[in-house]
């Protein structure tokens, strides 16, 4: 799958579980609207009929219900169905696409921290998906923390913050060296401050990268 080019501007927010990056997402999304901007805000897993079917089965249930290997076709499946109904319209329409969470999630979580499938993930992104956010703000947090406030919010999707505080030490590392490969795409921000100067921080970035 080729994306056709589009007119819009694709963002995501990533990092790992109670880091902050929802409510980010939420705050630039409001921002954004303030300007005036045409704004979509989405989730993976889901985002659209489909996929908000398929998150259910990700996110829910025993910490071992699926193979890494199978959890990355769900992801791709879901991605897929999102890709088609939400964030490819609304990107050709113009819009400010903004979503928690995209592939860079699979190629952490499935790709490198829980097996070292990272070959698997990249082809079956190229192979179904295509399409890159043109901005990623990986939302940086000490694992200890961020593990304690996800499991404190008890929404009963907690799948993987059940896979203990080791799991996701190796996800902070792994968005951390993702970053590394990818600047001109992929901002570290600190997500340690109130979430008013993190949110400040976010939007200083996407004006200067909308203005350039």
């Amino acid at each position: 799958m080729q994306p056709a080019p589009h007119r819009g501007l694709f963002v995501s927010f990533e990092g790992i579980d109670g880091s902050g990056k929802s409510t980010q997402a939420r705050a630039l999304a409001d921002h954004l609207r303030s300007l005036g901007r045409d704004v979509v805000l989405t989730r993976e897993p889901g985002g659209s009929s489909g996929a908000e079917a398929i998150r259910r089965l990700l996110v829910e249930g025993d910490p071992d219900r699926w193979s890494p290997e199978t959890e990355i076709l769900l992801f791709n499946a879901a991605r897929r169905d999102h890709v088609e109904k939400t964030i490819c319209p609304a990107l050709a329409a113009g819009a400010i696409v903004i979503t928690d969470r995209f592939v860079d999630s699979t190629r952490v979580y499935q790709g490198t921290a829980r097996a070292s499938l990272r070959p698997l993930v990249d082809q079956l992104h190229d192979l179904v998906i295509g399409l890159e956010p043109d901005l990623t703000f990986v939302i940086d947090m000490v694992a200890d923390v961020a593990l304690a406030r996800g499991l404190a919010r008890a929404t009963g999707e907690d799948r993987f913050e059940e896979l203990g505080l080791g799991f996701q030490q190796a996800l902070r590392a792994g968005f951390l060296d993702l970053a590394r490969t990818a600047p001109e795409r992929i901002c570290v921000i600190d997500g340690a401050r109130a979430p008013d100067a993190v949110a400040a921080d976010v939007a200083a970035r996407i004006e200067a990268h909308l203005d350039g």
